[in-house]
């Protein structure tokens, strides 16, 4: 424990958390997840559970001072990269599609400009909306349309982010070994890294690796390889 709190990561950790006390929420992000990368690379499933809570809280207080500004701004065409964006949010459709709102949603954030990004596609023969958000992996669901179809409600928008994430923590097959959890949920929070559920879900995620890792290290020598053998096997297989 006391090489856990006197590395670099957990310094990395100790930065976010001022920052946050700053109100220094795109700095705090930025450590979190730096130190998040760095505790994953290290297998520390206990330290990146801590992270996430930094983490979350630097979104949350983005995500709100972006949902202040209360207008909705729709984008139905790739932005330049030299565009001047301002805060807010920010309904992608097309024939803009699921990249140009990643694109968009990255340079807000290099601009630390608070800012929500969402993508619909067209409506399906059903009815349905799709809602879509591209990262490490793409995360699409469908759900009603808005009232007005030309004019989404702002609560419809809210709504269509809040199903979005849900759908993602729904996806995770919660019979995968923990560790297989946690890199799934890594992903989805690349992908859709407004929605504080799928941040405690990978937090959650964390400490049962976490746990999983003291078990196999109590284990006698040869089981312990064989269940390290099954845990790397598993990792390949995912990889492929």
């Amino acid at each position: 424990m006391t090489a856990a709190r006197s590395n670099p990561n957990s310094s990395l950790v100790a930065k976010a958390e001022q920052a946050l006390k700053r109100h220094q929420w795109f700095e705090a992000e930025r450590l979190a997840l730096k130190a998040l990368e760095s505790a994953r690379a290290a297998r520390e499933f206990d330290e990146m559970a801590r992270i996430t809570l930094p983490l979350q809280e630097a979104r949350r207080q983005r995500m709100l001072i972006a949902a202040e500004v209360g207008k909705l701004t729709i984008v139905n065409e790739s932005v330049p990269e030299d565009t001047k964006i301002s805060a807010g949010c920010y309904l992608i459709q097309p024939p803009a599609v699921g990249a140009d709102a990643r694109r968009l949603r990255l340079a807000l954030l290099e601009r630390d400009a608070p800012s929500l990004v969402l993508c619909r596609e067209p409506k399906t023969s059903a009815g349905l909306c799709p809602i879509v958000s591209i990262g490490q992996v793409t995360i699409r669901t469908r759900i009603d349309p808005p009232t007005k179809w030309e004019k989404p409600s702002f609560s419809w928008y809210l709504s269509a982010l809040e199903q979005l994430g849900d759908a993602a923590i729904a996806s995770i097959d919660r019979g995968i070994e923990p560790v297989r959890q946690v890199d799934a949920l890594l992903q989805c929070v690349d992908s859709h890294p407004d929605h504080e559920k799928l941040h405690q879900a990978l937090a959650e995620a964390c400490k049962m690796a976490a746990r999983e890792e003291r078990r196999i290290a109590e284990l006698p020598p040869s089981r312990r390889r064989a269940a390290v053998s099954d845990l790397d096997e598993a990792s390949v297989d995912e990889d492929e």
